[in-house]
């Protein structure tokens, strides 16, 4: 599974894995839309002879119908009536573009160049997956579900990481406001707030910045980067608490062995937290 960024589209992207079949999967709208292309290959080599296929049948068109009078106002009735009457005759044909352009329908959508195919919303793809085969429907919606669970966990990860670089601010200022004499260059300040830096580092993590990278050389960014969602809950806390400890007047020694105590403490009731929400 992998996800990315379309700059040329301006769409999300995803990538899952089905039964050694690569499927796309797109945003449109805050929708997710599946590649029907993708899921076609697995039956052939042929991805538009079977969409085609699908299209022609008339619990396909009924379907599709039902789907865009519940959430497409501007759906046309009277064109896919048309449709639906000559659904299943030896001589019908329907191409997913014409079905969009006549019913103007929002469920398909058919995409030419790079990254092009006919996509459709996820609860028409499932169906058509049913279609190629059950069992491949059973494994999709499997993979689709823990492609989900993955970004709802880096949601909550970049929610997290947000919340400590505001809370980062907080803290700066707190060191700018007592730390930092005025007549101090700017190197000399920058390794003031690096050293305070380190202060959380050492408390959480146990190691500072260089220390980390002095045994990562391979890997980029610093080490919150690689923080956990209840590192970066514990750090965003101990923030704002060192910024209240600076203001105090408390010293840099004083105040590494209260937050260490404060991480510990934290961190065993955040895993005791969520190991509960894993057991039930």
């Amino acid at each position: 599974m992998s996800i990315l960024y379309n700059k040329e589209t301006f769409y999300s992207m995803a990538k899952i894995t089905v039964k050694d079949t690569d499927i796309t999967i797109i945003q449109n709208n805050s929708n997710d839309y599946i590649a029907l292309t993708d899921i076609a290959r697995f039956k052939s080599d042929d991805p538009t002879a079977v969409i085609a296929n699908w299209l022609r049948n008339r619990n396909t068109l009924e379907y599709l119908g039902i789907w865009e009078s519940l959430y497409n106002p501007d759906f046309k009735p009277l064109e896919f009536e048309g449709f639906r009457k000559q659904a299943g005759l030896n001589a019908f044909t329907l191409a997913p573009q014409k079905w969009i352009e006549t019913t103007n329908a929002i469920g398909l959508i058919s995409k030419s160049g790079r990254y092009g195919g006919t996509f459709a919303h996820k609860d028409i793809a499932f169906k058509f997956a049913a279609w190629i085969s059950v069992e491949f429907e059973l494994y999709f919606i499997k993979e689709f579900q823990r492609l989900k669970d993955e970004e709802q966990k880096l949601i909550g990860w970049t929610a997290k990481r947000e919340l400590s670089k505001i809370n980062y601010h907080i803290h700066t200022d707190a060191i700018k406001q007592n730390l930092i004499p005025p007549e101090l260059t700017t190197k000399q300040t920058s390794i003031i707030y690096a050293n305070e830096a380190d202060v959380l580092n050492v408390a959480l993590f146990g190691i500072t910045a260089k220390e980390w990278r002095d045994k990562n050389p391979n890997m980029k960014g610093n080490i919150r980067d690689y923080a956990s969602v209840n590192e970066l809950i514990c750090l965003s806390n101990m923030e704002n608490i060192n910024a209240v400890l600076i203001n105090d007047g408390i010293s840099q020694k004083e105040r590494l062995i209260r937050l260490n105590k404060i991480a510990i403490q934290q961190m065993r009731i955040l895993e005791n937290v969520e190991n509960r929400k894993l057991l039930k």
